[in-house]
C-alpha cells in the first residue's frame, strides 16, 4: 500500500524534495502551496520506498498498512486530493503527464562575494527564525547570532502547539539539530529595544533577519468583552504550555460552559484541552499548574462558534479529523449542517469536511442526551454581538448571520479566538494594515525604499498564515534575497 500522510503534517515540504518519484503534492513551487491544509501523498504513483517517512520532521508519513485506528481516514483524503474516492476505492479522472518525473531538487550553491566571513542576527528563534538560521547556514562562511527575548528558544513550536500534539511538537528535535550547528550562538533573555538597541545590532552585523512573529491577538470588537471572564484564547494556549509570559491567565474554571468565539484551529486546540481526559494530559508536557486547574474544572461543555457556514470554518480538515476520530466527545446539532450537502462542492478538502460533519451530527453525542463527560460543542453561522454580563460575563448575545434573529448562549468563560496579530517594531516600517513589517519578498521597504541589511520572515512578514513547515519555504525566500544581496555587494560592513 502506499504511504499516507496524517494529522500531523507540518507542510515543510522536506518530503517533497526526498519522494524520488514526485508523488508529494502540493510542491512549493505550485501555486496552491500556500494555502494548502496540508500535503498528500498520491497513491497511483507512490512507489512506497520510505524516503519521504525519514524526511518528514514531524512522523506525519505512515505505510499504508501500518496506519492506527485515528489516522485510517487519511488513506481517502489522500487519494481524494487527486480525483475521487468511491465505495472505498481511489479513482483518478486527473492525467499525471504534465507533472515533472522527478521532485524538484534544489542544491545550495556557495554565495560570491562579500565579507569573508558573513555576521547574520535573527531577531526571535521561532519556526520561521530556525527554519532560516538552517539556511543560512548551509553557507559555510555564514555565522548567526540568534537573539531571543525568553529563555528557552523556538517560540511557537514550544508554546503555541497543543501538549497533546506530541507529533507536531516533535519538530523542536530539527530545532535542535540546528541550534547544534558550530556556526550558530542562541544569546537567550536578550529583547531587542532593552538588551541591545535595533541601531546596535544592525552594526555588529552584516544583515538582520526580523523573525518576530505575530504576538497578539486580533481585537473583538463587541460590547462586553472587557468582562472579567473574557480573555483571548491565545492566553489559554500560553498558559497551558507555560509561557512565561502567560503564568498568571489562568481562567476561572468553575463554570460549567465555555464559548469559544471564532472556530479555527486554535479554537479546536482550547476546547479539546478543556475537555480533554486529565489523566491522558498528564501524561504530556502541559504545564503542571494549568493540569492541576484542569483536574479540579466544573466545565461540562465547550461550544466553538463560528461567524460563517460550516463550509466556511476556519479549522483545517486534519484537525477535524483528529477531534472525531480521537478521543474527543464532539457534537453538531442536526439543523447546523442541514441543506448543506457534500455532493454539492467541488473542493475536495471542504467536501470532506461536511461529509465528516454530517458524520458527527448523527453520532450518539449529537443525536441522544447530553453527555455526562465533558464535550465540545461546534455550532456554525452565529454572529457575535455582545458579552453579556454585569462586570463578569455570563454569555455572548449572537444573531444568526444574515438574520435578525437573535440567542444568547450562557457561559462562565468566554474565550476570543479570531487570530493573531504581529505589533510595530520601532525603527522598522509597520503596515498596520496587515498588521505586518512592510517588505517585499523578504527584503523591509520604506515606502518605495529598501532598508538595506534588513529582512523579515514568518508571520510578521506574511501575516498569520500557514503550519509550522510553512516557514520553511517563507524563510528560503527571505535567505535567497538577503544573500543575492550580498552577491551584489549592497550590505553594510560590520563597524
Amino acid at each position: 500500500m502506499p504511504h499516507v500522510i496524517t494529522q500531523a503534517c507540518c507542510g515543510d515540504a522536506s518530503c517533497v524534495y526526498a519522494c524520488p518519484v514526485n508523488c508529494i503534492h502540493p510542491t512549493p513551487d505550485e501555486p496552491d502551496f500556500g494555502i494548502a491544509e496540508m500535503l498528500y501523498v498520491d497513491p497511483a504513483t507512490c512507489v512506497d520506498c520510505g524516503a519521504c517517512v525519514s524526511a518528514c520532521p514531524v512522523g506525519a508519513i505512515v505505510p499504508g498498512h501500518r496506519l492506527p485506528d485515528a489516522s485510517e481516514r487519511f488513506a481517502d483524503v489522500n487519494a481524494a486530493h487527486y480525483g475521487h474516492v468511491q465505495d472505498g476505492v481511489a479513482r483518478f479522472p486527473v492525467p499525471h503527464d504534465k507533472r515533472l518525473p522527478l521532485a524538484p531538487i534544489t542544491k545550495p550553491r556557495a554565495v560570491r562575494g562579500g565579507p569573508d566571513v558573513l555576521d547574520i542576527a535573527i531577531v526571535g528563534s521561532g519556526p520561521s527564525a530556525m527554519y532560516a538560521a538552517d539556511e543560512l547556514l548551509k553557507q559555510p562562511r555564514v555565522r548567526v547570532t540568534v537573539y531571543e527575548r525568553l529563555d528557552v528558544p523556538f517560540g511557537l513550536s514550544r508554546f503555541g502547539v497543543a501538549p497533546d500534539h506530541t507529533s507536531t511538537r516533535s519538530v523542536m528535535n530539527l530545532f535542535d539539530d540546528v541550534a547544534r550547528h558550530p556556526n550558530i550562538t542562541i544569546l537567550l533573555n536578550t529583547e531587542i529595544g532593552r538588551d541591545i538597541s535595533l541601531g546596535d545590532l544592525r552594526s555588529r552585523h552584516h544583515a538582520v533577519v526580523w523573525a518576530g512573529g505575530a504576538p497578539t491577538d486580533k481585537t473583538l470588537a463587541i460590547p462586553g468583552v472587557q468582562l472579567s471572564g473574557v480573555q483571548s484564547a491565545t492566553s489559554l494556549v500560553g498558559w497551558y504550555n507555560g509561557h512565561p509570559d502567560f503564568i498568571d491567565a489562568g481562567p476561572d474554571l468553575s463554570c460549567e460552559r465555555v464559548v469559544v468565539i471564532g472556530n479555527g484551529n486554535v479554537a479546536l486546540d482550547v476546547a479539546r484541552i478543556l475537555t480533554a481526559d486529565v489523566d491522558e494530559l498528564a501524561k504530556t508536557d502541559i504545564s503542571r499548574e494549568a493540569l492541576a486547574a484542569l483536574r479540579s474544572s466544573s466545565v461540562r461543555e465547550v461550544v466553538v462558534v463560528g461567524r460563517r457556514g460550516p463550509a466556511h470554518a476556519a479549522f483545517t480538515l486534519p484537525e477535524l479529523i483528529g477531534l472525531a476520530d480521537g478521543h474527543a466527545r464532539v457534537q453538531v446539532r442536526p439543523e447546523d449542517v442541514e441543506g448543506i450537502s457534500a455532493d454539492d462542492i467541488d473542493d475536495s478538502t471542504v467536501a470532506a469536511k461536511i461529509a465528516l460533519l454530517h458524520e458527527i451530527s448523527m453520532n450518539e453525542f449529537s443525536q441522544g442526551p447530553t453527555p455526562a463527560e465533558p464535550f465540545i460543542r461546534l455550532a456554525f453561522g452565529r454572529t457575535p454581538v455582545e458579552v453579556v454580563g454585569d462586570g463578569e460575563a455570563t454569555g455572548v448575545r449572537f444573531v444568526r448571520t444574515g438574520t435578525e434573529v437573535e440567542e444568547t448562549i450562557d457561559a462562565g468563560l468566554v474565550l476570543t479566538s479570531i487570530g493573531y496579530r504581529g505589533v510595530a517594531v520601532p525603527g522598522l516600517p509597520f503596515d498596520d494594515a496587515t498588521g505586518t513589517i512592510a517588505n517585499v519578498a523578504g527584503r523591509v521597504v520604506d515606502g518605495d525604499t529598501t532598508v538595506p541589511g534588513m529582512y523579515v520572515t514568518g508571520w510578521i512578514k506574511r501575516g498569520p498564515s500557514g503550519f509550522i513547515g510553512t516557514n520553511k519555504t517563507d524563510s528560503g525566500e527571505t535567505i535567497a534575497n538577503l544573500l543575492a544581496d550580498v552577491e551584489a555587494g549592497v550590505l553594510s560592513a560590520v563597524s
